[in-house]
């Protein structure tokens, strides 16, 4: 169903507004929203891509989510999107970004500079009806943070997502003369430690049964990897999660944006990563490697491997993503503040902000990696979307 509100704009070039809540309308907007994506679009704002979204959407969408899409057109013309869910939590209607917990970064799909039509976008949201609106994991240089429509919002968990020019990161022949000649030097030596098991082979399969194999294969090892560890992961654990990926990578279509590196020996991979490229930057999302040759340094060797993939498809930006962990700061060249905002629009959404409802879901994290390990699963529940 597709429900038309009266626009908030008024003027010569007026936009319309609409409400997409149903899976049926969403797919319609296909074509439209990929032609705004491909004239609008932020490298980060690749999770609000349509096709990103509507894997999320067979894999995530869960029976007490809807879909809430509030979109904009002028002259005809889908102008801008906030790809919207509205889901009760705690006993408070909430209205979040489509993604979640896949997604990594939340944003509006508008063209730059168009702050008129991103302010009248906000005006309609919140004429909806919620208690609240959250925005997870909003990079500070993404088109919502820049419009200041949150500055009042409620700052909840706060990171930082390093990043690297690969101009200056990718050698001829590995790590360039950015790294110190150490790093250089043990970079070979691991290599050669690797290669002294059995022969070393590289693959980079486009999307297709292939791809969707390591996919699979690479979320099984992170999985092991965490438990080794004793890491509680709920999101990676979730069936869904290695169902995604393993979808978004088989799919050929051609607008996929996926794609797969991985490091054999003996023809079994070791080391798989799991990138998205996205108009000049990669974003790397799963990085995992064989528990059996972590003291290989199978891990340092898969990052100079992805890079170096990266740049061959035409990136010039690696995008390691929040946190900003001890190994990620190794190769970074900056890094982009990212922090959860949540903005009540009632009296019961500031009822709820009062009481510190947005630190809750950071304190959970916190007391469950500080739990034995092992005692965690049975305190942590299921992982589901919205949570």
């Amino acid at each position: 169903m597709k429900a038309a509100l009266p626009s908030p704009a008024q003027d010569d070039e007026a936009a319309t507004f609409d409400l997409v809540d149903d899976v049926a309308g969403f797919l319609a907007l296909r074509r439209d929203w990929e032609a705004l994506f491909e004239r609008a679009a932020a490298p980060p704002q690749l999770f609000q891509s349509h096709v990103f979204l509507r894997h999320w959407t067979s894999h995530y969408l869960a029976p007490d989510t809807r879909l809430s899409i509030v979109t904009a057109h002028r002259a005809g013309e889908l102008a801008m999107v906030w790809p919207l869910v509205r889901q009760k939590r705690y006993g408070l209607d909430t209205l979040r970004f489509m993604g979640v917990p896949v997604a990594q970064f939340a944003d509006v799909l508008v063209r730059q500079g168009d702050e008129a039509l991103l302010n009248a976008g906000w005006t309609f949201v919140r004429q909806l009806g919620a208690d609240l609106f959250e925005a997870r994991k909003l990079r500070a240089d993404s088109r919502l943070a820049l419009s200041g429509l949150l500055d009042d919002a409620v700052e909840g968990d706060r990171q930082e997502a390093p990043f690297a020019d690969l101009t200056r990161r990718v050698g001829e022949t590995g790590p360039s003369l950015a790294y110190p000649a150490r790093e250089r030097s043990n970079h070979r030596r691991r290599l050669r430690r690797l290669e002294e098991r059995g022969p070393l082979a590289y693959a980079m399969p486009p999307p297709g049964p292939e791809a969707a194999r390591l996919a699979a294969a690479a979320i099984a090892m992170k999985r092991a990897t965490l438990a080794r560890r004793g890491i509680v992961a709920p999101v990676v654990n979730d069936p869904r999660f290695g169902a995604f990926f393993a979808d978004l990578a088989g799919d050929a279509s051609g607008e996929a944006t996926l794609r797969i590196s991985s490091i054999l020996s003996q023809g079994a991979p070791i080391g798989i990563d799991l990138s998205f490229d996205c108009k000049g930057h990669s974003f790397a999302h799963v990085l995992a490697t064989d528990p059996e040759h972590e003291h290989d340094g199978i891990g340092k060797i898969l990052i100079h491997h992805s890079f170096a993939g990266a740049r061959a498809r035409g990136s010039t930006v690696f995008d390691l993503l929040a946190p900003a962990e001890a190994y990620k700061r190794d190769h970074a060249d900056g890094c982009v503040s990212v922090s959860d905002r949540l903005r009540p629009l009632s009296l019961k959404g500031r009822l709820a902000c009062g009481l510190g409802i947005q630190h809750w879901r950071p304190l959970l994290k916190t007391v469950v990696k500080r739990l034995p390990a092992g005692f965690s699963r049975y305190v942590v529940p299921p992982s589901r979307q919205g949570t």
